[in-house]
């Protein structure tokens, strides 16, 4: 009869700990704040702003995830959310384009940016930061010459109401955008949990190599990689120009750097050492609970990026930690079995 050993309860209460560690601290956060302020922060009214005001951030995160599971990084982010958004408002008020329309053309071109930044890094063999952040620079240069580095502001008739009540809306008694960030992060957990697209890519992200040599075509799953990125990005600004209902050229660039934070701080959550959605999500929930606190606190306005470069500086220790960690589990040879001796009389 052979025994198997168990895992030892410190190394089981350390993956716990290391699954669900940020989640724990996300509802101590919030307990914290709570205490701090009972009077406005843990309210309905203050749950809803929160959720509202985070949601195209999350939606950024969970789109600059997709490209570091396969250890590539988009830093086009901004500056595509920046052209998408000032390419609705071109489309819907000075162009008189009927707002699906106008929102389908945005989120395919956000598609097709993103397939473009994927052929620059595999067929051009360009580092993904120094791509992306060429790409990046193009699509700044774009939304000037759209805008000519003014605002974009409707006529008297507004925008219509049915478009801007793609983010206005309210679902549950909660904002209809956070519910989109929850059904985005549902379709990623599919296709990158249960799906053999997502297997592929983390095999691409782990082991470039070992991809080839199975038989995974590198290139190609990396391009859809950058494709669901801008995809997201395409919707991102699509959302954001119903939000913000004027074309602001320069709105995009102040959330690539939340983006990032997002996507490398989840990836130490959930699946501890490899981005996911759940723990981008988690992510996510951590950095708009802390925002808003401290902005309720009174805090100036320099604390914010002061909290944003911290946490990224954090987010990406404890990422390369998490890897380590998993790597050195991975290599270390499992314990051999015991068996137990049968003695036999003859």
């Amino acid at each position: 009869m052979t025994r198997f050993p168990r895992p030892l309860p410190g190394r089981r209460f350390g993956h716990f700990l290391g699954a669900y560690g940020l989640l724990a601290f996300a509802a101590l956060l919030f307990l914290a704040f709570s205490l701090a302020l009972p009077d406005t922060f843990p309210t309905l009214d203050n749950i809803s702003e929160v959720l509202s005001n985070q949601s195209i951030p999350a939606l950024l995160a969970l789109g600059a995830m997709i490209p570091i599971v396969t250890a590539k990084f988009d830093l086009s982010l901004g500056y595509g959310l920046g052209l998408a958004h000032v390419m609705t408002m071109q489309l819907l008020a000075k162009e008189a384009w009927p707002w699906p329309l106008a929102c389908l053309a945005v989120v395919l071109g956000g598609a097709v940016v993103g397939v473009f930044n994927g052929i620059v890094v595999e067929f051009a063999k360009i580092n993904s930061f120094i791509a992306t952040l060429g790409t990046g620079s193009i699509l700044y240069a774009l939304t000037g010459w759209i805008t000519n580095g003014a605002r974009i502001v409707p006529g008297p008739q507004g925008l219509p109401a049915a478009f801007t009540d793609l983010y206005d809306s309210r679902f549950l008694g909660l904002p209809v955008s956070a519910f989109y960030v929850l059904a985005l992060t549902a379709v990623l957990w599919l296709l990158l949990e249960r799906l053999p697209l997502g297997r592929y890519l983390y095999v691409i992200g782990s082991n470039p190599r070992a991809a080839e040599l199975v038989g995974i075509p590198t290139r190609r799953y990396v391009v859809y990689a950058f494709a669901g990125s801008g995809l997201i990005v395409g919707i991102a600004g699509v959302l954001l120009a119903a939000q913000q209902r004027i074309g602001n050229p320069s709105v995009g660039l102040d959330y690539l750097l939340p983006a990032f934070v997002g996507a490398l701080l989840g990836s130490t959550a959930i699946k501890p050492g490899r981005p996911n959605a759940l723990g981008t999500l988690v992510a996510v929930i951590i950095l708009a609970i802390g925002l808003a606190g401290i902005g309720q606190l009174g805090a100036e306005f320099w604390v914010t990026p002061l909290f944003n470069g911290a946490t990224l500086l954090l987010a990406v220790g404890m990422a390369g930690y998490a890897a380590r960690r998993q790597l050195r589990q991975r290599r270390t040879p499992p314990s051999r079995p015991r068996h137990d001796v049968v003695h036999v009389s003859s």
